[in-house]
């Protein structure tokens, strides 16, 4: 009797050490959201509509074809006149820029950024244990992990990753990374560093579909902390519920409608083809199509299997009808965090999602006062929401965003609790949104748009003195 007492008794003591062990280690693979901070440049930095005419002014290898073109571009992007540039373009340096100037582009983000992370979180570099950098035009030697590695004094053991190529949607796949490292289990702190480098990316040339990276890329930049630390997950603000990456990189024109390349005069640009948009909603409906199975409820997934089902009843019958668009998003997901590369980029979300003009608005006032701040444009906007007191306990904010590839990438973050943070918008939240966001380069450069071939002046010269 007392050896069947024993063995009973190690028995239940080894199933509850593998239950305690298995409990120990899924709270430890969850991905928790610790803070993060988006780089202000200094007010020196901000580029006026006086300054972007300057900027166009300088480019002789304009033709009056071109700078129709490129002004309509600019008096649409829906950019306002706060956005940020590097300092080699506002000193008319933009066609010869150095190796310095990329460097120093990326300090200013990286000595201020960086620090600002530790002071707000009062965690030091040496607890980082993972570092992943994403800025995708920019990759010298050693690499910039290396560079804030010196720069903050880190660990000799730090575990360095240095993404580049990944374009607008980096930050995310970073993220993905970092949460693919939690699942060993190890408690792990994590800093991510998003930005891009515009200095050695400014395109000089003529050509339409390779202008308008110049109209719509600014300066800016992102840093966040991570951890898997369930002793952490009290002061975490967010955890990540999941997350979802698509990559129609296989087919001809989801590789080639956005790169980087040569234009006929050999000018080093990124290229946006017109099967841009083509490619973006196809890898945006795979990526949902993984995606929603994940966050919408029950009720609303059989919803929308009737309405799949319907469907097919009406096409047989020759009706049109979209299941898709009457899918309720929102029963679901309680904030949007779009990308904002764009306001065409915006409206089509818009329209695919069936949103509000309410939940598009952060995605709209980013674009509008930081510009196209490529991967770190998501960090903008949940910084809205936050600045706004939208952000909740127990909310779920999805994030989207889109790059080169082509490639959709997708996350589900769960608030942890009330945010209030107004990091880089504390100072200007009030003004937002304004009450038109009529583009400021309308008034000076608005008639373009009413001009034609037949009634537009053919000298350039003349048309260049219109904007002074």
């Amino acid at each position: 009797m007392i050896l069947v007492a024993t063995l009973t008794t190690l028995l239940v003591l080894y199933s509850l050490y593998h239950i305690f062990k298995y409990y120990t280690l899924k709270i430890s693979t969850n991905c928790y959201l610790i803070d993060y901070v988006c780089f202000k440049p200094s007010p020196d930095r901000k580029i006026s509509t006086l300054t972007c005419g300057k900027v166009i002014d300088r480019n002789k290898s304009l033709g009056l074809p071109e700078y129709k073109t490129l002004l309509k571009m600019i008096i649409r992007s829906g950019i306002g006149e706060e956005t940020y540039s590097p300092r080699n373009i506002l000193e008319g340096r933009e066609e010869s820029p150095t190796m310095d100037d990329a460097m120093l582009e990326m300090d200013e983000f990286f000595t201020t950024s960086v620090s600002d992370i530790f002071a707000k979180t009062s965690i030091s570099p040496c607890d980082v244990d993972v570092l992943v950098v994403s800025i995708s035009g920019f990759s010298p030697s050693p690499s910039l992990t290396s560079r804030i590695v010196w720069q903050q004094k880190m660990r000799n053991d730090v575990k360095t990753y240095n993404l580049s190529g990944m374009g607008c949607s980096a930050s995310l796949i970073a993220i993905d990374m970092v949460n693919n490292i939690f699942k060993s289990g190890k408690k792990t702190i994590a800093m991510v560093v998003s930005s891009e480098s515009i200095v050695p990316n400014w395109y000089c040339g003529n050509d339409k579909s390779m202008m308008l990276s110049n109209v719509l890329f600014r300066s800016g930049g992102s840093v966040m902390l991570l951890t898997n630390d369930p002793t952490m997950r009290t002061c975490a603000k967010m955890r990540l519920k999941c997350i979802v990456r698509t990559n129609i990189g296989c087919t001809d024109d989801g590789y080639n409608c956005v790169m980087q390349k040569e234009d006929d005069m050999g000018r080093v640009g990124f290229y946006l083809g017109p099967g841009l948009p083509k490619a973006a909603m196809r890898s945006f409906s795979k990526n949902f199509q993984v995606l929603m199975p994940k966050v919408l409820p029950y009720r609303e997934l059989l919803l929308y299997m009737w309405r799949i089902a319907e469907q097919k009843v009406r096409k047989a019958k020759g009706n049109s009808f979209s299941a898709a668009a009457k899918i309720d998003y929102k029963s679901g997901i309680d904030h949007f965090c779009l990308h904002a590369g764009g306001t065409a980029v915006i409206d089509a979300v818009e329209t695919a999602l069936g949103l509000s003009s309410y939940d598009v608005e952060p995605a709209r006032m980013t674009l509008f006062r930081w510009g196209n701040t490529s991967a770190s444009s998501l960090w903008y906007v949940l910084g809205y929401m936050e600045a706004k007191k939208r952000l909740r306990k127990g909310d779920r904010a999805m994030m989207v965003s889109f790059g080169a590839g082509f490639e959709c990438n997708s996350c589900i973050w769960e608030v942890k609790r009330d945010l209030e943070d107004g990091d880089v918008w504390e100072d200007c939240i009030k003004d937002y949104p304004p009450q038109t966001l009529v583009n400021p380069f309308m008034e000076k450069f608005g008639w373009v748009n009413d001009e034609t071939e037949e009634t537009i002046s053919d000298n350039v010269e003349a048309f260049k003195k219109r904007w002074q």
